[in-house]
């Protein structure tokens, strides 16, 4: 039997990356591709702005979980859960990306915290980039 606190957090996940992705467009990117996966990472979103290629990571949150992921601390921030292993994982499935389409474009890796209030049904987006 699925674990429900599991499937809320992926379906929180789900609407953090439409959310982003409309985000990223509303600020001229243009999407190229979601959840690109190979067995040893997956990137959230892969768009292109002014010839460069942008590896994307979501890191969304809920306002109705954010004391308890925080402590109560006001400032967080949810890119700043994208650890050093996750951002290797991420550079070497990019690379491959690359790779595979032979495209020799500038690329680099971005972060969107996204922060959801889904009893207001509203979210704030942060763009972070070159985030490694």
């Amino acid at each position: 039997m699925p674990n429900t606190r599991d499937q809320h957090r992926k379906e929180i996940g789900r609407i953090g990356e439409d959310i982003a992705a409309k985000f990223l467009e509303r600020k001229g990117f243009k999407i190229l591709a979601r959840n690109y996966r190979k067995p040893w990472g997956e990137i959230d979103i892969i768009a292109e702005k002014g010839g460069v290629v942008r590896f994307v990571e979501v890191k969304s949150v809920t306002r109705e979980n954010i004391s308890y992921v925080t402590h109560e601390r006001s400032d967080y921030r949810p890119e700043e859960q994208i650890h050093p292993l996750k951002l290797r994982k991420i550079a070497r499935t990019a690379e491959i990306y690359m790779n595979e389409r032979e495209d020799a474009r500038e690329y680099q890796i971005d972060a969107v915290g996204v922060f959801l209030s889904v009893k207001e049904r509203k979210a704030r987006c942060r763009l972070f980039e070159q985030v490694l």
